[in-house]
């Protein structure tokens, strides 16, 4: 007969699995899959413990797979697009013009700006990372900038709109999922979004005058580079363009990349003259390759392809299914059981809902169910204790939609990762806007500032 998970074995297991993890990545400094796959066979081998079937853990896994099957098509298509946009000279069109107007000094803030705008039109932090977040990054390469800063700067603008834009899926689906209205869902956000970002762009303000200019004569060495090899031309930026305007009329994203991968191919025949069918081919699978005679030109823009993706896919694939086995034998659960004993107040709700989306993250790398399983569970005592269910949705957004980028497993986090080529253990520190919301939610709910009653809108 199966059995539940208690409390002491499920804290060993995840304790066990949590020590596995960070030894492996900080101490012996290797890759996470096979710590991840380690803990798979733990949380397997517990599972029969309880007695579980093993064709109910099998189902359990597919079922976990099967959340990121959207996600693993957009990663790999935005490896393709990367590609295709580099081989149709978008990307190096874009890095030329930003190299003659953006210096050192202002690059973070402007990366921020730039980025914050875009994913807010888009809704879309994928989008925004795989399109103006890779140029950025290539910007901040041939300016000299530390590529974890470059990196921080793109996630925290990219993300910015994936918390607060209308036309976001998850800015949708946080109210959506506990009766919020979005609209005062999203003004509710201000509250943390505000100061978080205020901060934010305090500290770019900060780093950028640490920065150091790469001399006139280099900058000069890479834009004749890009004019020698490629044709720059405001005509190359009709394809990324395009994805953009289709994702602000809310296309669905996998046909608007789809079409971001044909405009480009098309761009690279009539405008870099590169009309060979087998070299594209070659391109989308393994990515572009030139040699421009500047090594820094060459290593911004030989990359992308659908190979480039395989190192997130199989990292996703493997968190959703070890996600789908901890869900299935009952440790997440027992972990929300145990935190509804203590929410005798409001500061302590609110924490408590942070908290559990923060650890749903964590063990099973999947934003929609650190939002999903959290506001399900909790909603009940914020109409208990009157506390409006807009705090509990703008909760919801700030620790799970936010904390996702920050888990080197997750879904946006290996996807961030892998398309800009800085690890999250690395850009984390820099990402200040993604670390101060969650704080500021749990802070404010302490303190009571910007916490709504129950009898307010979005009871």
């Amino acid at each position: 007969m199966e059995r539940k998970a208690n409390v002491p074995f499920t804290i060993i297991l995840l304790v066990t699995m949590m020590v596995l993890i960070i030894t492996s990545m900080f101490v012996l400094k290797v890759e996470p899959h096979i710590p991840l796959v380690v803990c798979l066979l733990l949380a397997t081998l517990f599972g029969r413990f309880l007695q579980i079937r093993w064709n109910e853990i099998e189902k359990a896994m597919i079922d976990g797979l099967k959340v990121g099957i959207k996600p693993i098509f957009i990663l790999a298509l935005v490896g393709i697009v990367i590609a295709v946009w580099m081989m149709s000279g978008t990307v190096p069109t874009l890095l030329f013009y930003g190299l003659s107007v953006i210096s050192p000094e202002w690059f973070a803030v402007s990366t921020l700006f730039i980025c914050m705008i875009v994913s807010s039109f888009t809704g879309s932090s994928f989008t925004t990372v795989g399109t103006i977040g890779v140029a950025m990054m290539g910007i901040g390469t041939a300016l000299g900038i530390d590529p974890a800063i470059a990196a921080g700067a793109v996630v925290c603008g990219a993300c910015f709109g994936d918390k607060m834009s209308p036309l976001s899926d998850t800015t949708n689906f946080a109210p959506g999922i506990v009766g919020v209205d979005l609209f005062e869902h999203i003004r509710h956000l201000l509250w943390t979004t505000i100061p978080s970002f205020v901060i934010t762009v305090f500290l770019f303000l900060l780093i950028g005058r640490t920065q150091t200019s790469t001399s006139s004569n280099d900058i000069g060495l890479m834009l004749a580079s890009l004019d020698s090899k490629f044709t720059i031309s405001v005509i190359t930026l009709a394809s990324p363009l395009l994805v953009v305007f289709l994702a602000m009329k809310r296309y669905p994203t996998i046909p608007v990349l789809v079409i971001g991968v044909l405009t480009g191919i098309i761009t690279a025949a009539f405008v870099q003259g590169n009309s060979d069918v087998a070299e594209w081919f070659t391109v989308v699978q393994h990515g572009f390759e030139i040699e421009t005679g500047n090594e820094v030109v060459d290593g911004i823009v030989n990359r992308g392809g659908l190979q480039s993706m395989m190192w997130s896919i199989s990292l996703v694939m493997i968190a959703l299914t070890l996600g789908g086995v901890i869900q299935r034998i009952g440790v997440i659960d027992t972990l929300l059981t145990q935190l509804k004993k203590n929410l005798s107040s409001r500061g302590n709700l609110i924490s408590a809902t942070a908290a559990s989306s923060i650890g749903v993250n964590v063990v099973t790398g999947e934003q929609y169910l650190s939002i999903l399983l959290p506001g399900k569970t909790f909603e009940s005592f914020y109409t208990k204790l009157d506390v409006a269910k807009k705090n509990l949705s703008r909760t919801l957004e700030d620790a799970g939609t936010l904390v996702n980028p920050l888990i080197p497993w997750g879904v946006s986090g290996a996807f961030f990762a892998s398309t800009l080529g800085v690890d999250v253990i690395h850009y984390l520190p820099y990402a200040f806007f993604l670390l101060l919301s969650p704080f500021m939610t749990i802070l404010f709910g302490y303190l009571g500032i910007g916490v709504a009653e129950g009898k307010s809108i979005g009871k």
